[in-house]
């Protein structure tokens, strides 16, 4: 039946079988323009990268390695402390965010610890993966969603604690024009007091919103999504945590500093804000390369190599020292919760760590795969070299040095796998990392990096319990966005080692140069192959990104399948024969549930099928194996008896319509009412048109006839054959059941599948095709025919299948969906008869009961919503043709 799709107890149509030109014309343009759309915005990120890189190249030009090395090992120890300060300062003031919001929005939910937790550690993750708006707000969206918070509060979270950066964010400049707006970078040539105006205007306004913020309880409104704002105390908290957190951040990189570089700390922490805000635009791990382009750029740092040391300190101490904090506190908390028998706050505070879990695992494997490129552009150090010369020919290390190279790009990709929580992933990261190890020991004696990766290999597998996803999804595929990270983290590298090797003049012999200290050449050879990678795992994005279609194999029916749809009180439970769906059975064959994937969603159809116990073990089972799968849990098309059981596994439901069943101990074709169908009875006589019912055995001689019937009828519909909710015309299937068929001088004009249920509880049939232009009253009668030969076979119920969107409330109290289902119901004739269909079926005098799509919520709804219309239609567009 399908989100919206031909149901086969649907009327001839009496209007246009096509959208209208113009608006088929639109929706195509739309289209095109959408195909890309989830491209773009990773491609502006690169070309972000690609421009930050060329202005570092500029810019430092006139700077050696060496000599920022040198500066690096001249940092004193009491400005690393300092730094160190500074930093624990602004993830102090980072975790208030979470519990300022928390307390504003969902007041007494999460203990004040947790949502600092919440904050801190996934402020930790976010800044070492890059693209913060998206995985901080993923992770806080799993955490408080596992404490009962619904979507829109957790979205209003959210965005109460941006609200707090963005507004430290607007202060920080407006308080540098009003400081020094002489010296203030890109605005230097305007006249002051220009600066000083604009400064006066921007605190003024936020003065003004806190006076606004005082007088009463306020929300702001967007569209239809109201957010709550802080009272004016909350707010004032929110803005003072926000300054706290960027000057404190701003102050970690300016005591790193050498003296006298930066005049002025309020002209500095606005190129900051302006260098963060192009970091998080570029979509590089840490804004990686932007971030420090802009810095280096805007403060004039450039042939400065105690500046460069700064900005590569600042990295360490500010992105991978909180990242490793938080690894460690998640490491002890788990081995402290498999010893101690825990409180209600210890449990609570489990279920805020456990999401941490892959992000961490993710950021630790991406960082070894940094360490292994950094290492691969580096030089060698020389001692070590000779040392290995004497145990190891000079082929082994070229060879290692490519196979490092080859591991950190690596680890780069597979780090996305752990992020899902995918148990392949957590092998391939082991082994990789374990590997890359091993090829820095062989390359060059780089104790420091291998010590490094079988530290991280520790960490992986102290978490190994929360990898245990297996995806049936094919090959894997990174997303656009990630392969942004990844793409931008390899040119960030690649920059480095041109960087460290512009003394070295460049010659097609640098390719084939093997000796023990040809540092350049190996860094040659790595990048290509690095390359090489990227282009690989692009291409395999770009072919592979929806997976791979199952195999025939996978689709065989089990052998106690047949038996158990022959036992079945419902009669659509035959779709389980269809050789379209795989099965998840009862250990004891006592059940089973029919189901599909479809993008990032495993679909069943209908309930599952067996008695109530087996229903809900079957149920349970299914949901297990989707999460495990790593794929959301998807019901669709059941009724509202089980809603209970899928509303106990935190799943929603939205009703897609109703299903007509009409009651055949009631039904004739008397009265009033029935006067159509006694005509199209009649006139179907008059015309020559015969019913008859061919039994299963005889069905595939006539075969050839239907499937002549049934191409004729796709082409006046202008349609294609449904999937998975609706049977096919698919000659195996076709022949297990009886066929009705309308003839006209002896051939075949019209049929229909028939469908029986155990015990004669229910009929219905499938596909019903006819000849065009043969008679207007044809498909009256075949149901006329069909209904009363029903009742004389002695069955219970007629099932006319399901009349899509009909019954949803359009009240402005429902639902979104319910909102808008009611609204297409209503406004969308010119793509779909909803209420002529209804109105078809409503003759009869059916019985109408709801159905239903079981689904996640939040923002998985709208992915499973395009995964089902995709896995019926073909295409998530293709509902809308006739």
């Amino acid at each position: 039946m399908g989100l919206i799709d031909d149901n086969p107890a649907s009327p001839p149509s009496q209007a246009s079988d096509r959208p209208n030109e113009d608006s088929s014309r639109s929706r195509g343009l739309l289209h095109r323009l959408k195909k890309y759309q989830h491209i773009a915005f990773p491609i502006a990120g690169i070309v972000i990268a690609l421009l930050a890189l060329f202005v570092l190249e500029d810019l430092l030009r006139h700077t050696s390695w060496a000599k920022t090395v040198a500066a690096i090992e001249n940092i004193p120890l009491r400005t690393l402390g300092l730094a160190l300060f500074f930093t624990a300062l602004s993830y102090a003031a980072v975790a208030l965010y979470d519990v300022v919001a928390v307390d504003t929005i969902a007041p007494g939910r999460i203990p004040h610890r947790i949502s600092a937790i919440a904050g801190a550690a996934g402020y930790a993750i976010s800044n070492a993966l890059g693209f913060s708006l998206l995985t901080g707000g993923a992770l806080r969206y799993r955490i408080y969603a596992a404490e009962g918070i619904s979507l829109v509060d957790i979205g209003r979270i959210v965005g109460t604690s941006w609200f707090a950066i963005w507004f430290a964010f607007i202060i920080m400049i407006g308080a540098a024009m009003l400081i020094d707006p002489a010296d203030v970078p890109w605005l230097s040539a305007l006249d002051p007091r220009i600066d000083l105006f604009a400064g006066v205007i921007i605190l003024g306004g936020i003065g003004w919103l806190i006076y606004w913020l005082s007088k009463g309880d306020r929300s702001l409104q967007v569209g239809q999504f109201t957010v709550k704002l802080p009272t004016s105390r909350g707010a004032l908290i929110q803005i003072a945590a926000g300054l706290v957190d960027v000057t404190a951040a701003a102050a970690t990189l300016y005591m790193l500093m050498p003296e006298g570089v930066v005049q002025s700390f309020a002209v500095f922490a606005l190129v900051y804000v302006i260098a963060v805000i192009l970091g998080v635009v570029s979509h590089a791990p840490g804004g990686l390369g932007a971030f420090e382009a802009t810095m280096i750029a805007g403060l004039g740092l450039g042939g400065k190599p105690e500046a460069i040391a700064a900005l590569i300190v600042y990295r360490l101490i500010y992105t991978v020292l909180p990242l490793l904090v938080a690894v460690s506190g998640v490491l002890a908390w788990e081995a402290f919760r498999r010893r101690e028998k825990l409180t209600a706050q210890a449990r609570l505070a489990t279920r805020v760590v456990e999401p941490l879990i892959p992000g961490l695992a993710a950021s630790v494997t991406f960082l070894g795969g940094i360490v292994l490129l950094i290492s691969g552009v580096t030089p060698g150090v020389r001692y070590r070299l000779d040392i290995l010369s004497d145990i190891l020919p000079l082929i082994f290390v070229e060879m290692s040095h490519l196979a490092a190279s080859f591991v950190g790009v690596a680890l780069l990709v597979v780090a996305r796998g752990l992020a899902k929580r995918l148990a392949r992933a957590w092998v391939a990261a082991m082994i990789l990392l374990l590997a890359g190890a091993v090829f820095s020991l062989a390359k060059g004696l780089d104790w420091e990096e291998a010590s490094i990766l079988c530290v991280f290999a520790g960490v992986l597998w102290a978490f190994r319990r929360s990898f245990y996803r297996r995806p049936i999804v094919g090959p894997f595929v990174l997303t656009w966005n990630w392969l942004a990270s990844v793409g931008t983290t390899v040119l960030v590298s690649t920059w480095l080692g041109f960087f460290i090797y512009r003394h070295v003049e460049y010659s097609d012999n640098l390719w084939w140069d093997f000796a023990w200290n040809a540092n350049a050449p190996r860094f040659l050879r790595a990048t290509v192959l690095v390359l090489a990678v990227i282009l690989v795992v692009s291409l395999n994005t770009a072919i592979n990104g929806r997976g791979m279609k199952r195999s025939k194999k996978d689709l065989a029916i089990p052998d106690a399948v047949p038996a158990l749809v022959a036992a079945s009180p419902h009669a659509e439970t035959a779709l389980a024969l269809l050789g379209d769906k795989q099965f998840l059975m009862d250990p004891d064959n006592r059940g089973f549930i029919m189901y599909a994937q479809s993008g990032g969603s495993l679909i069943a159809l209908g309930e599952p099928v067996g008695d109530r116990k087996v229903m809900e073990e079957l149920a349970w089972s299914f949901h297990a194996l989707a999460d495990k799968l790593a794929a959301r849990t998807v019901f669709y098309g059941v009724g509202p008896h089980s809603l209970p059981l899928f509303l106990d596994m935190g799943l929603i439901a939205l009703k897609l319509g109703e299903v007509a069943r009409v009651d055949l101990r009631e039904f004739s074709l008397d009265g009033p009412q029935r006067q159509p169908f006694r005509y199209a009875d009649r006139r179907a006589d008059k015309d020559g048109l015969i019913f008859e019912i061919i039994p299963a055995a005889d069905v595939p001689p006539v075969l050839p006839q239907l499937k002549k019937i049934s191409d004729a009828w796709l082409a006046h519909k202008s349609g294609s054959e449904k999937r998975f909710s609706l049977g096919f015309f698919n000659p195996e299937f076709l022949s297990r059941y009886d066929v009705a068929v309308m003839k006209k001088d002896g051939d075949i004009v019209a049929f229909a599948n028939v469908w029986r249920s155990a015990d004669k509880n229910e009929i219905t049939v499938d596909l019903m095709r006819y000849m065009p232009n043969v008679s207007k009253i044809m498909m009256d009668a075949l149901f006329a025919k069909l209904l009363m030969y029903s009742k004389a076979e002695g069955y219970r119920w007629f099932n006319l299948g399901a009349a899509p969107l009909s019954g949803l409330s359009g009240s402005p109290l429902a639902s979104r969906w319910n909102r808008f289902g009611s609204f297409l119901y209503k406004r969308g004739a010119d793509f779909y008869h909803f209420d002529g269909l209804k109105a078809f079926k409503e003759k009869f005098d059916p019985v109408w009961s709801p159905h239903y799509l079981i689904c996640p919520g939040g923002l998985d709804t709208p992915r499973t919503l395009v995964d089902v219309t995709t896995l019926i239609n073909g295409s998530p567009l293709e509902f809308i043709r006739k």
